[in-house]
């Protein structure tokens, strides 16, 4: 008999169901007796100064955390040289479609969890 994963208010992951590396992220998580708290950021996006809070404890450069075959991408120019973190993040907020998933977020640090396997070195 399986227990119920416990819920963890200190573990979140930004979560879009319609990723199977997110779906797989989750998966592990709840496998590890972990509930995390999700938040689909696709719903309820984040705001420019969130994401730049969460870029900045991720400690990547921006750009490693767009998905670059969007449409949006390429339909906003963000491919071009000139274009600045502040500007890279303003469009995210816009458009969230463009944050790469699942990031997952523990006391032991947090991380762009792709493959989803990734997440079982912040447990």
């Amino acid at each position: 008999m399986t227990t119920a994963p416990t819920l963890r208010n200190d573990i979140t992951i930004f979560h879009n169901n319609r990723c199977s590396n997110s779906r797989g992220a989750l998966a592990l998580l709840r496998e590890h007796g972990i509930e995390p708290q999700i938040v689909d950021y696709i719903a309820t996006p984040l705001t420019a100064p969130e994401l730049a809070e969460l870029i900045e404890h991720l400690g990547v450069p921006v750009r490693d955390l767009l998905r670059t075959k969007e449409a949006e991408y390429k339909a906003l120019d963000l491919d071009q040289a000139g274009v600045n973190d502040a500007q890279l993040i303003a469009a995210v907020a816009a458009h969230p479609v463009l944050l790469n998933r699942p990031i997952v977020v523990t006391p032991k640090g947090a991380r762009l969890c792709r493959p989803p396997e990734l997440v079982l070195e912040l447990i």
